[in-house]
């Protein structure tokens, strides 16, 4: 039981206020990711109709956006798994693919590793890219401040019911849709308006460059291991890059 307050004197919170929930920092952060909504949710619609189309059945796919919620993943290890490739490829395949989310863990961390690590394990998961990167724009530093907390759920929740919508959508309604409509190329233009903000400068696109290269030289590997190799290669060269740009520049002042 906590002490009572002395006679005259109001209780005070101990409620950091940077975690206190501020609706206004939560408007704003939805206001900010709105119009990225409907993209979300589009995108979802195309991974849920690739997950029937790949033959899982409707619980499975469930199952996967549900637990996974990671598109890119499972646009790559769809393949895989119709294929029935080993079990570990599969994991390996995946883990790759997201390895970018350690690196936006470790952008996010400062910020909130003094929450319990309930609210940093939700957060984590229903974490995107593109809410990490309109995060880190409003709040490029890691000071703590009221309402950014707020604002992060603002910008996070709203887009993970935007992608379950649209993926849930794809995956009951995706057996009704013609395959003449095309949806793997709108697939391809989901991931290409989705990759192409995030090409932020000259080593992220080195990176790029390199994955694109390699995927096409390594095509012919068995069990898709060309599109693992160009993954790996690419996050290499542009983490090599900038080391190089960043030692140039503290060299030159």
């Amino acid at each position: 039981m906590s002490p009572a307050s002395p006679p005259g004197q109001q209780a005070v919170s101990t409620m950091d206020p940077a975690e206190a929930h501020d609706p206004a920092a939560w408007r704003e952060g939805f206001k900010t990711g709105l119009p990225t909504l409907f993209g979300i949710g589009a995108w979802g619609l195309v991974v849920g109709i690739a997950m029937v189309k790949s033959g899982l059945t409707a619980a499975q796919a469930v199952g996967m956006t549900l637990l996974v919620f990671a598109g890119s993943a499972q646009l790559a290890s769809l393949p895989l798994i119709a294929a029935a490739a080993p079990i570990w490829v599969i994991f390996a395949t995946a883990l790759v693919v997201n390895l970018r989310f350690v690196i936006f863990s470790a952008l996010l961390g400062p910020h909130f590793a003094h929450l319990h690590w309930r609210q940093r394990f939700l957060l984590g998961y229903v974490s995107g890219d593109l809410t990490v990167a309109m995060f880190l724009q409003r709040y490029p530093s890691a000071e703590r401040v009221a309402g950014k907390l707020s604002y992060l759920k603002g910008l996070m929740y709203p887009n993970w019911f935007a992608w379950q919508i649209g993926s849930l959508t794809g995956i009951f309604l995706g057996s009704a849709i013609p395959a003449e409509w095309g949806l793997g190329f709108a697939g391809t233009l989901a991931i290409l308006c989705i990759m192409v903000p995030l090409i932020i400068n000259n080593a992220a696109l080195c990176g790029v460059v390199v994955a694109i290269a390699v995927s096409v030289l390594a095509y012919g590997l068995p069990y898709k291991l060309g599109l693992l190799l160009a993954v790996v290669l690419g996050m290499v060269t542009a983490m090599a890059v900038e080391e190089s740009f960043a030692k140039r520049k503290a060299k030159h002042g």
